[in-house]
């Protein structure tokens, strides 16, 4: 079989970690930075396109490398990605499989604030921080960092980014002072989150509600044992979704192909 994997995410890794066990399987992954495209390679990926993908893209790629399904285990928040790799399958005639991560368990607190968006989330932030002293500790992803520091003052903010230059490069362009950048990747425990938000002195976090192979549980479960509120971003919802085959589990995409 011939595959297009939409990568980036650790679930992509196991995606293509799975597929590659069968040296017959032709995999193509796709992904928007030069660090997401190593990942991909390294997770066993036969050629990679480390480009965004508009929908004529989409559909001249499939064709030429004659794929047969896609598999998006994109973010969940890459609604945009989501959307036009369904109207790109779609148009091109052959298999979409959306791998998605399950959701987020979340305990009953009023401390934790759901937001719709971002631009609603910074505005929440800021209602957050009452003095100048006060820190929000971003835990959202750097390519959301922008809208943050449109209402929230950067030297406010402490960001917990990927150790790569890109991130580290994007963060300080939204001026953010090195001394509040912690660069670092994995998921971690919620011991370890609470370490770093106490050694932070921080006042409110932001994260996003990405699941549960995103840490944000392990996040959120930390915030609250402080006593800290979350601004909690919830995850957009894709229409284009409804009529197609989701899968949580790399159990369960064994089973549909």
């Amino acid at each position: 079989m011939r595959y297009m994997v939409m990568s980036g995410t650790s679930d992509s890794t196991k995606v293509i970690n799975f597929l590659s066990e069968d040296k017959d399987n032709y995999i193509l992954a796709t992904t928007v930075t030069d660090y997401g495209s190593k990942i991909a390679e390294s997770a066993g990926a036969t050629e990679v396109i480390s480009k965004a993908l508009r929908e004529e893209d989409f559909i001249n790629v499939i064709k030429e490398k004659k794929i047969d399904t896609l598999i998006d285990a994109t973010h969940p928040f890459a609604a945009v990605a989501t959307e036009t790799a369904i109207e790109s399958c779609e148009k091109a005639g052959i298999n979409y499989i959306r791998y998605e991560r399950a959701s987020t368990i979340l305990p009953e607190s009023d401390l934790i604030h759901k937001v719709p968006s971002f631009p609603e989330g910074a505005k929440k932030s800021k209602e957050l921080l009452k003095n100048e002293d006060d820190k929000l500790m971003h835990l959202a992803g750097v390519m959301t960092l922008s809208e943050i520091v449109k209402e929230v003052n950067p030297n406010q903010v402490v960001v917990r980014v990927l150790p790569n230059t890109f991130s580290i490069t994007k963060t300080q362009n939204n001026g953010i002072p090195a001394s509040n950048i912690v660069a670092m990747q994995g998921t971690y425990s919620k011991e370890f989150n609470m370490s770093l938000m106490k050694e932070y002195n921080v006042t409110a976090i932001i994260t996003k509600e990405s699941g549960e192979s995103g840490g944000a549980e392990e996040k959120i479960n930390a915030a609250l044992e402080l006593g800290i509120p979350v601004v909690l971003v919830t995850r957009p919802v894709v229409k284009k979704l409804e009529n197609h085959i989701i899968v949580r589990s790399i159990d369960k995409l064994k089973e549909i192909i």
